[in-house]
């Protein structure tokens, strides 16, 4: 086991851990640590806690120092800055004519490093937007590409359900979601109905799969023929969360079969 604290850069982020060292951390505190990237300014998501060794990939970095004042200032400078260095690729890449759409820029707490994160649907050369942007502002330029679903997130709004996004209401990683998870859940594959804000297979597909599975134990599949107490039919419907399915029995007609009452 080691000790971990979970670290997020923005609202509603991805959590990383990182080694707390020293430190006992409460929820909400600002604190600088080391990533590959260089040092960064980050807030507290889950506190101190230990975690098996082998579910952490790589090497574990650290939190260098809880975020003082200046710290704090620097960083809200570092925001601003970052604010008109976006606006400014956002012209370049008007110039350059290139099919991207920027939508976030980001400098690292030590500012070694500004990030750029972009949509695209195709291959984008942009070396001369990089030449340019890295002449511009002195430091070591990435330009990162990002999926729809991350943008979605970002923009956030209400889904089909009338809440907001799962995505930007509390989802930090976007996991992947297959169209064998709105089968399992007898969906209907109307892209209208399993597709969320992004165009993508809705995220809670995913994360209500398990209790489907679970629940679908001992449940027969539509069309399959089933022996019942009052004789053997056809399955013609199934709801999966009452364990009931419906069965019509020649000369019977419909009768409903809970599957507890039937074991």
């Amino acid at each position: 086991m080691i000790e971990v604290v979970g670290i997020s850069f923005k609202n509603g982020g991805k959590v990383y851990y990182f080694s707390p060292g020293k430190y006992k951390l409460k929820l909400g505190i600002t604190v600088i640590v080391e990533t590959e990237q260089g040092t960064q300014f980050g807030k507290v998501a889950e506190e101190n806690k230990k975690i098996d060794r082998n579910t952490i990939r790589g090497e574990l970095k650290s939190v260098l120092r809880i975020a003082t004042k200046n710290d704090y200032h620097k960083h809200m400078q570092n925001i601003e800055d970052a604010r008109e260095a976006l606006t400014k690729c956002r012209e370049l890449v008007e110039k350059y004519k290139l099919n991207m759409q920027i939508i976030e820029a980001t400098y690292t707490f030590d500012r070694n490093q500004l990030v750029f994160r972009f949509i695209s649907d195709n291959r984008i050369d942009f070396r001369n937007l990089v030449k340019d942007l890295a002449a511009l502002y002195k430091t070591r330029i990435e330009l990162r590409q990002v999926g729809v679903r991350d943008r979605a997130k970002e923009i956030s709004g209400c889904g089909i359900c009338g809440q907001k996004l799962c995505c930007s209401r509390f989802l930090n990683d976007l996991d992947a979601v297959s169209i064998n998870m709105a089968k399992n859940q007898n969906l209907s594959l109307n892209p209208t109905k399993i597709n969320g804000a992004c165009g993508r297979l809705l995220c809670c597909l995913r994360y209500e799969d398990d209790t489907y599975t679970n629940y679908k134990f001992n449940l027969p599949s539509m069309g399959s023929t089933v022996e019942t107490k009052e004789g053997k039919g056809k399955v013609v419907a199934v709801n999966i969360l009452r364990r009931k399915y419906k069965v019509d029995i020649p000369d019977k007609g419909i009768i409903e079969v809970t599957v507890d009452e039937e074991d």
